[in-house]
Formats: structure tokens, C-alpha cells, sequence
């Protein structure tokens, strides 16, 4: 059967209509609804940066004065002068001055101390420094400064050879440590050996350096003034010697901001050997 020419166009025109229905037509910018807009990218003209967590700043604390108030110089000792000091020479022990030195020595058995004080200036409120050569040392035996000293009553500062210290308190020949021996990178722990004393005393305040480093301090109200001197302990069978030198005693103004009325803890009294 042949088929004319107008069925043919028929045909084609139903199988165009039936494929648009399969893909339609995207509507175009003109067909949008009124009112409706193409959408825009948003500019950022100042993008957002990172902050840092800022880190906690350290405040620095200055050391405080551990020697506030001192003035100037009262006197200096190169140990020239032997009237002005104590000195005494038996077979146990000697306190004798020689080459610019002090020298205490002690060959007996213990326990045997010797010391010897200046007569003159009596002191109060002070700054008291001097270097201390150590050319036999050893164990227990000790050595150090006495100050405010009247009679038998007088506080010592005492450095032993095996690296302590310690703070004590005679009355009338009776010996009570305020601060007992504590342990000192400072100390010499064997002889020989060279350390420098200081003591800073201002009313019942009174603190203690050994090399210019800071020890402890105490409180006490009970000695006010007396002369200044130096002692040296032995304990055992072990000779000592001690040669102090370059004495310097500074002036010293100052009031403690918190003055303390409560005096340290007084232990049991023993007798000095």
C-alpha cells in the first residue's frame, strides 16, 4: 500500500509533538516571574584573619633588701691592733693575731671553744662582715661571730664544717639555739676553705648572710648592745683553725614596717661547754 504524501507529513508531525513532551524546554531569563531576580555572589571586601590566643604576661617581683637601711661605714679592723682584741695563748687553744689576721686554733680534745672580742666600740643596731680562712676544719667543730656580748651573755652565729648553721642565745653560760642547725650550700664542708660572715641587727631583728647570701633571720628582744667578736669550737679530737680578716661594721637606719613584739620560741638552755 502506498502511502500519499499528506499521510507521511501527518505522521512526522505526531512523532515531533510526542518527543517535545519528553524534553521540555528550559524557561529562559525572560519567562522568570516578574519580581524575581538572578541571584548575585556576595563580595567579601574584608575577609575575617585568625587572632592569636595572647599570652599571659609575667610579672617580674624585684628581690627584696635583705640588708635595707644600711649607712655608712663606722670602722674597719685589718687586725694591726692587738690591745683592741682578746687574745690569750695555752697548750689547747690560742687566740692570736698575725699578718693582718685573727687566728683562733684549738689542738686540744673537745669539747673546747676559744673567742675573742674587741673591746671597743659596744655596738647596737650594726652591719658586721668579715672573711673567715679555714686551714683545719672538720666534722662538728664550729666557727663564727659573737656579738652584743656583756659578760657571759651574748647570741653567736655559727657555722659548723659540715655545711650548717645556726643561731643561739647564751645567758649567763646557758645556750639556747633560736634557729638550730640548718643545712647551707654556703658552708664549707671541709677545711680548707674560705667563707664571709655577715650579721644585720636592728632592734630584736637580726638576719644572717654567709657569702652575701641571704641564711635566715630571728627575732629576739632579749640582748640589746655589747662588743663584737669571734669564736672557734672543736667537738672531737680534731684540730681547728680559723683566721678572720678585712672587718668592716657599717651603720644601719631602719624601722621594720611590722615591728614583731612576739619573741621567737626560747628552747631548753643547756650549758656551754
Amino acid at each position: 500500500m502506498k502511502l500519499t504524501i499528506q499521510t507521511i507529513g501527518l505522521f512526522l508531525l505526531v512523532s515531533m509533538t510526542a518527543c517535545s513532551s519528553l524534553f521540555p524546554t528550559l524557561p529562559s531569563a525572560s519567562t522568570l516571574l516578574p519580581g524575581t531576580e538572578m541571584p548575585t555572589a556576595t563580595i567579601v571586601w574584608f575577609p575575617p584573619t585568625h587572632t592569636p590566643t595572647p599570652f599571659l604576661t609575667q610579672t617580674i617581683v624585684s628581690t627584696p633588701e635583705q640588708r635595707p637601711g644600711l649607712g655608712e661605714l663606722l670602722f674597719s679592723d685589718s687586725f694591726d691592733q692587738p690591745d683592741l682584741w682578746s687574745t690569750s695563748i695555752d697548750s689547747q687553744a690560742k687566740a692570736i693575731m698575725r699578718d693582718n689576721k685573727l687566728i683562733l686554733s684549738i689542738s686540744g680534745q673537745g669539747p673546747l671553744p676559744i673567742t675573742s672580742l674587741r673591746s671597743q666600740p659596744l655596738l647596737m643596731d650594726f652591719y658586721a662582715e668579715a672573711n673567715v680562712t679555714l686551714s683545719l676544719c672538720g666534722g662538728k667543730d664550729q666557727f663564727g661571730m659573737i656579738f652584743r656580748a656583756v659578760g657571759n651573755n651574748y647570741y653567736r652565729f655559727a657555722v659548723s664544717c659540715d655545711g650548717q648553721a645556726r643561731f643561739e642565745r647564751s645567758l649567763s653560760s646557758l645556750s639556747a639555739p633560736l634557729i638550730d642547725w640548718q643545712p647551707s650550700g654556703d658552708a664549707p664542708s671541709a677545711a680548707p676553705a674560705q667563707v664571709k660572715l655577715g650579721v644585720w641587727a636592728v632592734g630584736n631583728e637580726m638576719r644572717f648572710f654567709l657569702n652575701d647570701h641571704y641564711q635566715f633571720v630571728v627575732r629576739d628582744p632579749v640582748l640589746h648592745s655589747g662588743a663584737l667578736g669571734f669564736f672557734a669550737f672543736v667537738n672531737g679530737s680534731t684540730p681547728i683553725t680559723a683566721s678572720f680578716s678585712d672587718l668592716s661594721v657599717y651603720s644601719v637606719a631602719y624601722v621594720s614596717p611590722t615591728p614583731s613584739l612576739i619573741p621567737s620560741r626560747t628552747m631548753i638552755p643547756t650549758r656551754t661547754p
